[in-house]
């Protein structure tokens, strides 16, 4: 039977009225109750608003509770929340606008300030961010905080739109509407989208459970919706930390954080930063979620030395179908290369003829936006199956995982090797000794360059890309190695050779 994420969360709070639901990092909660009611009074009063099903909402506003009452809200009024990252740059938010078609947008008041031409905007272009003009999207708005120079006076409040309605009805189950989209990769001219339905997320929230153990005894700390939506629906109590902490960068306040936590989430990077300091994390923490990069057997045995009593989980999946597998610390250790686990009930797994994993099941998103259905993933890595479980043995993509942050290459290359002097430019991720990757910029220089072209380039990049794709290192070699008879960038022999 098909499970309907909509349907979870209002039946745990049916059953866990009373309970705390989720936590700001204010320390300012909702009851189950409280939730319930939001949301059934934002989708009563959108489609009071003219709000109709089908519609998208491009929706750019940071995690916390009231952007979960505005998101789950969007959903029961039939919407889909379309998630979009302003900071790509105007040309990409345009490219992303127009293939999603949306009627409505949700955003930040201070987005829509600093967005708006004057003063805020030319200080956010200063600093590097260039902010696409959220006011002038010809869609219906909804403001999420005070009302701000920029924003559109007929701009609703979210906040309004949550107060509760008397006898709100529940939405009824419809697994097969549409309920969210997620930007993933593409260019400029080639935007990609993932749509997911509510039945896919309601699945995959199932198939977490079966290696997740939550109830509702449990303490979920995280911004994660991967691990914050299945606690809801446990009956769990969601906690969130500041929008924007890295915890990496003060993992003290992260300890401080999850204080009577039972579980959270963490990339592989972050965890090797705790381990690094000899921060001691709380001993209420029961399951420790890792994902988002590789997740090496040296991290774990260190993770398992400092906390004995921890289950560390890697989770393996990706935004098309997550999870696809869980492994647990011990699993990993003791295998002889990159052990992913078994496909979780419910999920398939095949070998395509040239070694590219193949996965497929409830929980696989209806496909990309604008493009026929999806039957089956082609996830990108390069894998064997073992007994039934799946082991990783190479990675097809070229996509760079540093953090959270997927970074891709064809996005800012181009760009880079516009610069002065510059031939050619490659970004390459290079794997640490903790599963993450360090990007490295790779040039040729043009015959008539002016020595220093490493110092050069790397000055001016602040101005070229994003921070986020920032290279921790950048290299001149004479010549890139080519492959094929196309003579295309052998990407694999590059970072090989920087690896020795």
């Amino acid at each position: 039977m098909a499970v309907d994420l909509l349907g979870e969360v209002v039946r745990a709070a049916r059953e866990h009225a009373s309970a705390t639901a989720l936590t700001d990092a204010r320390g300012r909660s909702l009851t189950y109750r409280e939730l319930s009611d939001r949301v059934l009074a934002t989708a009563s009063r959108l489609r009071a608003r003219g709000f109709e099903p089908g519609t998208r909402m491009l929706f750019s506003v940071r995690p916390g509770p009231a952007s979960i009452v505005l998101a789950l809200g969007t959903v029961a009024a039939g919407g889909t929340v379309v998630f979009v990252d302003p900071g790509g740059g105007p040309e990409l938010f345009a490219s992303r606008t127009g293939l999603a078609g949306p009627g409505w947008a949700a955003a930040e008041s201070v987005l829509y300030a600093a967005s708006a031409p004057g003063p805020l905007r030319a200080l956010a272009r200063r600093r590097g961010v260039l902010l696409p003009d959220y006011a002038a999207l010809p869609v219906r708005h909804i403001r999420s905080g005070p009302w701000l120079p920029g924003v559109p006076w007929r701009a609703v409040s979210a906040k309004a739109l949550a107060k509760p309605v008397p006898d709100a009805p529940p939405p009824a189950d419809d697994p097969e509407q549409e309920a969210v989209v997620v930007f993933t990769s593409g260019t400029t001219a080639a935007p990609k989208a993932v749509v997911h339905t509510r039945g896919s997320l309601g699945a995959a929230l199932r198939a977490l459970a079966v290696r997740c153990e939550l109830g509702p005894s449990s303490r979920v700390h995280t911004d994660q919706m991967m691990l914050g939506l299945p606690a809801l629906v446990a009956g769990a109590h969601w906690s969130m930390p500041p929008y924007g902490f890295a915890p990496s960068a003060d993992p003290v306040a992260l300890a401080a954080g999850l204080a009577g936590a039972t579980h959270t989430f963490l990339v592989p990077a972050d965890l090797a930063v705790i381990l690094d300091r000899g921060v001691a994390l709380p001993g209420s923490l029961r399951q420790v979620l890792l994902g988002s990069a590789p997740v090496l057997p040296a991290l774990l045995r260190r993770a398992r030395k400092a906390l004995p009593d921890v289950e560390f989980l890697a989770v393996y999946g990706m935004t098309e179908i997550l999870p696809v597998a869980i492994a647990g610390a011990e699993e990993k250790i003791g295998y002889d290369g990159d052990l992913l686990g078994a496909p979780l009930p419910g999920v398939r797994a095949r070998i395509a003829d040239d070694g590219e994993l193949l996965v497929s099941g409830p929980n696989l998103c209806r496909g990309y936006l604008g493009e026929p259905p999806l039957t089956e993933h082609a996830t990108g890595d390069l894998a064997r199956l073992d007994g039934g479980r799946i082991v990783l043995t190479g990675r097809k993509k070229d996509m760079i995982l540093r953090g959270k942050t997927n970074v891709y290459p064809g996005l800012y290359e181009p760009a880079i090797a516009d610069l002065p002097g510059v031939a050619a430019a490659v970004l390459v991720g290079v794997p640490d000794e903790i599963g993450d990757e360090r990007i490295v910029l790779v040039l040729t220089a043009l015959p008539d360059a002016e020595p220093g072209l490493a110092h050069r380039v790397r000055a001016a990049l602040p101005g070229v890309i994003d921070a986020s794709a920032l290279p921790d290192e950048v290299v001149v070699v004479p010549e890139l190695p080519v492959s094929g008879r196309n003579r295309k960038i052998d990407r694999a022999a590059l970072r090989a050779s920087l690896t020795r």
